[in-house]
């Protein structure tokens, strides 16, 4: 085996530099589409279109599901699903390309791989259930906000990255 040859899985991108790409590419949807990044709304998007799908009567009739139905446009045709569905396909080729495409749960030796998923189940439950009642999670609400230099950007991200930091304390046994 070559000696000179890095191990792919083991290379990570630059975070700086993966941060100025990011504020480019949040500069370039600004001027696409007039709107900012965001994620949480193809999550909504999704619901939507699975409770009208099961249940077309209670989504028509429901004050908050049907004021995203129409007769001209199908709820995942949005581009933020699209975004979304590139994010996905970018990540997985990401991960073939460097070599760490696995299924794996990291976690402190500790604790059990139930155990940690479960915290991270309800993690990203409650972090999806205060992106709805923000109106953005930390793409839409603090990323594209803070960048429009928007105050309600800038308390959101203080408020997500502030309490993240104030509960990391309490739930550290579960990655340490």
């Amino acid at each position: 085996m070559d000696t000179n040859h890095k191990d792919r899985s083991k290379v990570y991108f630059n975070p700086y530099f993966g941060g100025v790409l990011l504020g480019m590419v949040l500069l370039a949807t600004f001027y696409i589409t007039g709107r900012g990044l965001g994620a949480s709304g193809a999550a909504k998007s999704t619901v939507v279109a699975v409770v009208d799908r099961f249940a077309p009567e209670h989504a028509e009739n429901s004050g908050y599901y049907s004021q995203f139905l129409s007769d001209d446009n199908h709820p995942l045709n949005t581009w933020l699903v699209f975004e979304v569905i590139g994010v996905l396909a970018g990540a997985f080729l990401s991960g073939a390309i460097s070599g760490r495409l696995k299924l794996k749960t990291e976690h402190n030796p500790k604790i059990t791989n139930k155990r940690r998923l479960l915290f991270a189940g309800i993690g990203g439950v409650l972090f999806g259930f205060g992106a709805q009642v923000a109106r953005g999670c930390t793409s839409g609400a603090a990323l594209s906000g803070a960048a429009v230099l928007s105050l309600g950007g800038f308390l959101t991200m203080l408020a997500i990255f502030g309490s993240a930091y104030a509960f990391a304390w309490f739930f550290r046994k579960l990655w340490i």
